[in-house]
């Protein structure tokens, strides 16, 4: 009995914990953004597959530390997800930096273009044409 309540629990932890991949929104996103140039990839997803083969290796690499320490707890039948939870994790990783690169860049242009129109280096219709374009450049083009 005690074998059975050990298993579902071991069960429900590695199914809740699982990694989820990013939503096709995102995936589109980041499709755009590497046309763009604007891509960061702070994990590798090769990397992320590759250490997953290891007791944990693809989820510690994808910083989901507790399920890193599940599938260690389960190696090797954890060869059969981790990979995969790594892959996943390091997609969202990515999104995430690309998202918090994209913002601060376009922040950082703004200010500027809006430094330069109150130093009246610009007149409106400029400030305004620019300000488009800044936008432009850091939004995916179906928004």
């Amino acid at each position: 009995m005690k074998k059975i309540i050990f298993i579902a629990v071991i069960a429900m932890i590695v199914t809740s914990g699982c990694a989820t991949k990013i939503t096709l929104k995102q995936e589109r996103e980041l499709d755009v953004y590497k046309a763009k140039g604007l891509y960061v990839e702070e994990k590798s997803t090769g990397a992320a597959a590759g250490l997953g083969l290891l007791p944990g290796g693809g989820s510690f690499y994808a910083r989901e530390y507790e399920l890193g320490v599940v599938n260690l707890l389960l190696w090797p039948a954890s060869i059969l997800w981790d990979p995969i939870s790594g892959v996943y994790g390091a997609e969202k990783i990515n999104y995430r930096a690309t998202k918090l690169d994209i913002d601060e860049k376009k922040h950082n242009e703004l200010a500027l273009l809006e430094k330069d129109f109150e130093d009246n280096k610009i007149d409106q219709s400029s400030y305004i044409n620019q300000k488009r374009k800044i936008e432009d450049r850091y939004s995916p083009s179906w928004e």
